[in-house]
């Protein structure tokens, strides 16, 4: 993909994706700065950014859709680049780590709770209606 303006969830592959970036690193001399410590300390820091988009902020006052799509391109953007950098593969460890905590956070006890998983009762019967709390935003908890 040779126009970033062409990108989009719909449509592109995050193959597509870490080759747009590479080259926009690559032409502009970049990969020099890309050491994963770098590239690490970029993603925390952007992380941050964004976070604090959030602080102290009810959902109504959030900044306009602009300004937060701005700041999780960045994190994206960072951690891109980071794969590209450990020559990672960020679906195959994306889909090792649905499986781990698919096994962690069995649907019949982890449903409608926010328990970590190794608090868990695996054991526990399939959630019900009356047992999954209703939050304001969501419909259930957490």
């Amino acid at each position: 993909m040779d126009d970033p303006a062409e990108l989009s969830d719909t449509t592109t592959p995050i193959a597509a994706l870490k080759a747009t970036l590479a080259r926009f690193n690559a032409d502009r001399g970049w990969g020099r700065f890309h050491t994963p410590q770098h590239l690490a300390m970029a993603l925390s820091a952007e992380s941050a950014e964004l976070l604090e988009l959030f602080l102290w902020k009810q959902e109504a006052d959030l900044p306009r859709r602009e300004r937060l799509a701005e700041e999780m391109a960045d994190v994206l953007i960072c951690l891109v680049n980071l794969a590209n950098r450990l020559d990672l593969d960020l679906m195959a460890a994306t889909a090792d780590k649905l499986m781990k905590n698919a096994a962690k956070y069995p649907v019949a006890a982890s449903f409608g709770n926010a328990t970590k998983w190794d608090a868990l009762d695996k054991a526990a019967a399939p959630a019900s209606e009356s047992n999954v709390k209703e939050s304001p935003t969501t419909g259930t908890d957490p």
